[in-house]
């Protein structure tokens, strides 16, 4: 079975490290342990690490040692060429990636950058190091700069020289090609290339190729002044501020980099107050140059208004650095989260490399690992669009997961809150996020409010509520939420970042109402831990249930286990494994495990049975030795909310475990809480879950 894949290019600054993060993304999703191999790497300095090895190794956690990823740099590959030790070369190359092949189940090599000394020769080079690893490649070509000709003549002979090694290529991409040619350079590339080699073509992104203000400081050797936290702020066009004010200010682009002289206090003010002027665009920072700084009074202003953009001073002249800006060509770092994030979104919003992975590896794990759990979880959720409401809209962490969402595509969403509010705390954190691909909705201003607090009002009168109450409630963001879902108007519903949970499960007990046949709106959490994936319930909505409810979260819990890809095997926990305990407390999960037995014979089940027992193989087989289940469980369900929830947070914090939701289960619409110290990540997950319920699962 083929065990890698060759990433080639012909050129350096192609757009191949897009395709190595993407790729790898799409790895995880679909086997338990994937390395990574880069046989030629370039010359560092100061003991630095290679930036594309970093990147990876970091981003996606692999737990690869760093001197284990590559062979040679680039120096030692050229003088063995010179000493006439090519063939030790390649015999090194091959050793260090079967040592890889062994321990992992897949390989994404990564070949050399063309940069530098002995460019020349690196095409061929990687030609024939895949031809000595014996995997196939895809073939990344840019057509940045380049005519049709140019373009297809390269494409051409990069296929025929792999070609006429007898190395397989299984994809060929095009790169950073004007949004209007993408059909034609797909069309382009196919009228060459045998039908089984796939085709693809990405678009040219501004904000991938422009340099943040990190990469300006290195390359200026700038003295950062203001904005420290900020330096990863993306350039977008570039300018002189030479000009009078009032004309500079209507030069101003969004994220446009200001370059002026330090001694402009017009300039720097204008534009720091610019930034924060909903009439003008965002900037990114601001150089200051000729080794000039504003007077003590004017960085006292300054101080006050320049929080979220950098000023960076340096000796250069004006002329000189604004050359030397144009001149940067951005790189993707281990620390540019969110550079890396777009990077893997547009990878995926042009390139499907599932049925060409699915082919080449014909692997089948046993299990789920976190990795391929929450691939599986975007790619469902982007299947069917969901739309979901976030009534908490001016929460920073809404709202840094929204432009996350937004950005991959996944749901369509609305944040509840007032619009200068919501803009407001966008420009305190400086937050890239594109309001017009999201809605906002004031709920008290809402055209639907009065129809809302109506249809509440009939839907609770029984309970003593008049329309002046209904338009209370309908005032608040939890209840105008969740009778937007009720209304059709919403798919699902995530709150609780600052909120209780009662006050947000509370609008759809009163009437969301729950599924036919149950009774209990219970939660599960889905703990992803390092090598696979539990489902925990409840942890965190009934204190204390009997023997009937705690039989009902678990068939509930078995569902969503089913429905997101885990073949349940069933642990009913308690402080005793078997017959061999007696109790109130034991009794009760014996009884409930008997009730889940009659009612559904067709579950893997085992209880009472202690945590070890039920999760380690060795203690199961000892304690529980005729058990299906005992040490293979992956859904537990807890005795109550005491145990659950200290377990859950015990697990995630000993372990780093990642611990997604809770999805609370049996409603007839999906509506889910946060907790209050929830991170972006986990309001990111929750409304991906929200939306996957919503498909009908």
């Amino acid at each position: 079975m083929n065990k890698g894949i060759y990433i080639a290019t012909l050129e350096s600054h192609s757009g191949k490290s897009m395709i190595s993060l993407g790729l790898m993304r799409t790895l995880l999703g679909k086997m338990v342990k994937v390395g990574y191999f880069r046989p030629i790497i370039n010359d560092t300095s100061n003991g630095e690490k290679d930036n594309h090895i970093d990147t990876v190794l970091s981003y996606f956690n692999l737990n690869i040692p760093y001197e284990d990823t590559f062979a040679f740099t680039r120096s030692e590959v050229i003088q063995k060429r010179n000493e006439g030790r090519s063939g030790e070369i390649i015999d090194t190359i091959i050793t260090k990636y079967k040592r890889l092949e062994e321990e992992f189940d897949f390989i994404l090599v990564e070949g050399s950058d063309f940069s530098g000394e002995g460019s020349v020769f690196e095409f061929d080079v990687n030609v024939v190091i895949a031809k000595n690893l014996g995997i196939p490649v895809i073939i990344v070509v840019s057509g940045q700069f380049k005519s049709w000709e140019e373009l297809l003549g390269n494409q051409q002979m990069a296929y025929r020289a792999f070609k006429d090694k007898e190395v397989q290529v299984i994809a060929m991409v095009s790169n950073k090609i004007q949004e209007e040619n993408l059909e034609p350079a797909i069309k382009n590339m196919r009228g060459f290339l045998p039908e089984e080699v796939g085709v693809f073509a990405i678009p040219l992104i501004d904000t991938l190729n422009n340099p943040t203000l990190k990469e300006i400081v290195k390359v200026l050797d700038g003295e950062v002044l203001f904005g420290h936290d900020f330096l990863d702020n993306q350039t977008g066009n570039f300018g002189v501020g030479a000009m009078q004010l009032r004309n500079y200010l209507t030069t101003l682009k969004n994220e446009s980099l200001v370059i002026t002289p330090g001694d402009r206090a017009d300039i720097i003010l204008g534009a720091l107050q610019a930034n924060i002027s909903s009439n003008y665009p965002r900037i990114s920072g601001i150089i200051l140059t000729g080794g000039l700084r504003p007077e003590e009074s004017i960085l006292k202003l300054i101080e006050g208004l320049s929080d979220i953009v950098p000023i960076i001073s340096v000796q250069e002249g004006t002329f000189a650095v604004t050359n030397k800006v144009g001149a940067i060509k951005s790189n993707i770092y281990a620390d540019s989260i969110q550079k890396i994030q777009t990077t893997i979104s547009i990878f995926e919003r042009y390139v499907s490399f599932d049925p060409l992975v699915e082919k080449l590896t014909n692997y089948n794990p046993q299990g789920i690992t976190p990795r391929m759990f929450q691939y599986g979880l975007v790619k469902r959720a982007r299947q069917s669009k969901k739309h979901i409401v976030l009534p908490e809209g001016t929460d920073q962490r809404i709202l840094a997961a929204a432009k996350r969402l937004i950005d991959m595509d996944l749901v369509e969403l609305t944040l509840l809150g007032n619009f200068d509010a919501i803009q407001k705390t966008i420009a305190k954190i400086a937050l890239d996020i594109d309001l017009s691909k999201v809605h906002i909705v004031e709920p008290v201003n809402s055209p639907n409010f009065q129809d809302y607090a109506e249809t509440f009002y009939e839907l609770r009168k029984h309970k003593g509520v008049n329309m002046d109450m209904a338009k209370d409630r309908m005032s608040d963001v939890s209840y105008y939420g969740t009778m937007m879902i009720y209304k059709g108007h919403a798919d699902g519903m995530v709150s609780g970042a600052a909120h209780t949970t009662q006050h947000t499960i509370l609008p759809a007990l009163q009437f969301i109402k729950t599924k036919p046949n149950v009774s209990v709106v219970s939660s599960v959490f889905f703990m992803c831990l390092e090598d696979r994936v539990s489902v925990f319930g409840d942890c965190a909505i009934n204190p204390n249930p009997t023997a009937e409810e705690l039989a009902e979260i678990t068939i509930s819990s078995a569902e969503s286990a089913l429905a997101f890809g885990i073949e349940p095997k069933i642990a009913m926990l308690s402080y005793s494994s078997g017959t061999s305990g007696k109790g109130e407390d034991v009794d009760r999960v014996r009884e409930a495990t008997e009730i889940v037995k009659r009612r559904r014979p067709d579950l893997k089940i085992e209880g009472p049975i202690q945590y070890d027992a039920a999760v380690d193989i060795s203690v199961g087989k000892s304690k529980l030795p005729e058990s299906e289940v005992a040490g293979q469980a992956n859904v537990l369900i807890f005795p109550d909310l005491n145990t659950g929830n200290n377990t859950y947070k015990a697990v995630q914090r000993e372990t780093g475990a990642l611990a997604i939701g809770p999805m609370l289960q049996g409603l007839n619409k999906p509506v889910n809480d946060l907790s209050r110290g929830c991170t972006v990540a986990d309001v990111y997950n929750t409304v991906i879950l929200t939306a996957i319920q919503a498909q009908g699962i």
